[in-house]
């Protein structure tokens, strides 16, 4: 049996063992939730021409205080046929092109119609309400940077941009497996001594969200020859491959043995932690391979400390969890302080930190409320209320 590892080690061992998926080119629209592998250049200056930021009057700045001849009407996407000269106008609309010879655009709330025909200021200031040609963006500028994870506020840059086939990494591609001969699927009911098969669909949703392609395998039952087929299956597909259960102590808790006859060479198997103790990690020369404990809260918490920062870099993003520094809304106290301890907590309105009740690592009832994780590190055997935490969202 290896031995019990520091949480902290095991992170460096994990991250160490990551590897690039590669890049390819997808269609823009295509790329929410990518990372970028390429800067993104604009191919024009924006804005690509001086424009109005207002419906108004176009004008030269000196003739504010006279009447002005109104020469043409300029809607936007028109460009305009006139020269703006002394004591002249022009009527133009949000974005569209200001004419040559107007240094300003008053807004037409600042205006009179005269019975003649021509056009007063009525206000007493008015900004310039142009927005000059390149002020935003100069052609060749990188607008977004490798490294980007895309947002639906990117995907407007690149539209602006004319970056319309764009390089991001390849997603990596995780398995998931889930064992046990207790397990049922969610639509069956449970009979006696069954379970519902929770893992597989928490983590599918995991991966999802941390930015790979998940790929469930189904149940492997409790039956060694079983179990290595489909995680040899697993493995041949797979950059990352998750299983969950059969890695504790007991009589079928034969995953790290079965992981080894298919190749894996095991880093760690104990972890100082809790919950998330017996949590397993190898590598195979065509995956990274986590045996996560069986339980619901173990195995959620062990993909979000070790398995989704290995995703985020292997696709290229250097992601970091938000934490936020909050004090306890009333004391709290555990009975041993030999291991990390993980604590669920929600923040109430006066932004404090209250751990929520939590009957171990098969209470994941306890998380739908859960804002986040309060760590107390090894030693560590109580916080004080008001003493302030720093809780890590999940």
């Amino acid at each position: 049996m290896m031995d019990l590892i520091p949480f902290d080690k095991a992170y460096e061992i994990v991250m160490n063992a990551a590897f690039e998926t590669g890049i390819e080119t997808v269609d823009f629209t295509a790329s929410l939730g990518r990372v970028l592998m390429a800067d993104i250049r604009s191919d024009i200056d924006m804005p690509p021409f001086n424009k109005s930021t207002v419906d108004g009057f176009a004008c030269r700045r000196e003739d504010l205080g006279t009447e002005l001849e109104l020469i043409e009407m300029i809607p936007a996407g028109h460009q305009p046929e006139r020269i703006v000269f002394k004591n002249q106008c022009s009527k133009i609309m949000t974005g569209a092109v200001v004419p040559e010879g107007a240094d300003m655009v008053f807004m037409v709330e600042d205006s009179a119609i005269l019975p003649s025909g021509k056009v007063r200021f009525t206000g007493s200031f008015s900004k310039e309400n142009i927005s000059c040609k390149g002020e935003d963006v100069r052609r060749g500028d990188v607008i977004l940077e490798k490294g980007t994870l895309v947002k639906p506020q990117h995907i407007a840059i690149m539209a602006a941009a004319g970056s319309i086939n764009v390089t991001v990494s390849k997603q990596p591609l995780v398995s998931v497996i889930s064992s046990g001969s207790e397990l049922v699927e969610p639509r069956q009911k449970p009979g006696i001594s069954q379970i519902r098969n929770t893992n597989s669909y928490q983590l599918m949703s995991q991966v999802s969200r941390a930015g790979a392609v998940g790929n469930y395998l189904g149940i492997a039952r409790d039956d060694e020859d079983i179990t290595l087929d489909i995680i040899n299956r697993a493995i041949t597909h797979s950059d990352i491959v998750l299983i969950t259960g059969g890695v504790s102590m007991g009589d079928f808790d034969f995953v790290p043995s079965v992981l080894e006859r298919a190749g894996v060479r095991i880093l760690f198997s104990r972890v100082n932690i809790q919950p998330g103790k017996p949590t397993t990690f190898g590598i195979h020369k065509k995956a990274l391979v986590f045996g996560l404990p069986g339980n619901p809260v173990s195995s959620f918490l062990q993909f979000e400390l070790l398995v989704r920062p290995l995703i985020c870099k292997m696709s290229g993003y250097k992601w970091e969890p938000v934490i936020i520094n909050v004090p306890m809304e009333s004391a709290y106290s555990r009975k041993s302080a030999d291991k990390r301890a993980l604590i669920p907590v929600r923040i109430t309105v006066e932004s404090t930190a209250v751990p929520l009740e939590y009957h171990g690592s098969a209470h994941i009832a306890a998380f739908s409320e859960a804002f986040g994780i309060l760590t107390l590190p090894e030693g560590i055997k109580s916080v004080e209320k008001g003493e302030m935490v720093s809780v890590r969202q999940i």
